[in-house]
């Protein structure tokens, strides 16, 4: 396995692919008005093509980092015409956020031409996308994953087999809902508290010594008192769709989803005003705003 394809070189997959062409792979992407600025991966000696198809047609592996499941199947059996341009033993591999049964579908289609999916979804950040530290939630065959895992290895800290295809998206749902979804109560808790007159220093300060400290909290907390969001950059718009996806997921599991779809229409209902492409964190200010 030589060369390596990518659509989507935004936030997360510039990082991506900069560490693949760093570490002896031959990298090819997809220029798109989304993209990053590339100067820098054709420095590395990236070679950017005009259409998904056409890449596919040279690449032994192609990674797809997209928004959601609308993009992705846009990419395999839409407009990008990447499924009809596989050629014979391709692997496909999904790293974008998406819905577990689209990604079996999808999965299905590319095995009967031939080829491999697993579904690979990502955690973390663009920092550690670019210092190669990513983490990723795998599902699929055993030996094509075994088969990849030099490339994953390539820009991830930690590989997670969650189990058969599927299993990976179905993980990033679970970790999404969890830390997104606290992120998400604690804005709203926060734009509450500000709301009664409560100090904001005081309130940061007694809830990270107590039973609601950790990772979530310091999100917000830069936000709500420095105004930054520079420790979470993830839209509100995003998160909304990844909750929606969460409960799709639990409905075809038959699982109680009260919460998680109390937190979707939260958002859902920040996004019809307009307010998608802020970022999570400021939902403690947006809410105050109401």
């Amino acid at each position: 396995m030589k060369n390596i394809g990518l659509v989507g070189v935004g936030l997360m997959g510039h990082g991506i692919a900069k560490n693949i062409a760093n570490k002896g792979w031959k990298l090819n992407y997809l220029r798109h008005p989304g993209n990053r600025p590339t100067a820098d991966l054709d420095e590395l000696g990236a070679v950017g093509w005009d259409t998904a198809a056409e890449m596919a047609g040279v690449c032994d592996a192609i990674l797809i980092c997209v928004t959601g499941t609308p993009q992705v199947e846009d990419v395999l059996v839409g407009s990008g015409q990447v499924l009809d341009a596989l050629r014979n033993g391709t692997i496909v591999i999904d790293c974008s956020t998406a819905v577990p049964t689209s990604t079996r579908v999808l999965a299905e289609q590319v095995a009967a031409k031939g080829c491999h999916f697993i579904d690979a979804p990502m955690t973390r950040t663009p920092k550690e996308a670019e210092e190669g530290r990513l983490n990723l939630l795998v599902g699929g065959d055993a030996d094509i994953i075994g088969r990849v895992r030099p490339l994953l290895e390539a820009f991830s800290e930690n590989i997670f087999v969650a189990g058969n295809i599927g299993c990976g998206h179905q993980l990033k749902l679970v970790h999404n809902m969890i830390s997104l979804g606290s992120v998400a109560l604690i804005a709203e808790v926060a734009a509450g508290a500000l709301a009664a007159g409560i100090d904001k220093v005081a309130m940061i300060d007694c809830l990270s010594k107590g039973g609601a400290g950790g990772i979530a909290l310091d999100r917000v907390a830069l936000y709500v008192l420095e105004g930054s969001c520079e420790k979470l950059q993830f839209t509100i718009e995003n998160a909304c769709k990844d909750f929606g996806y969460y409960s799709e997921m639990a409905g075809h599991a038959g699982a109680v989803k009260t919460i998680a779809e109390a937190a979707h229409k939260m958002l859902t209902g920040l996004v019809e005003s307009g307010e998608g492409k802020a970022y999570l964190p400021e939902v403690s200010s947006l809410l105050q705003a109401k």
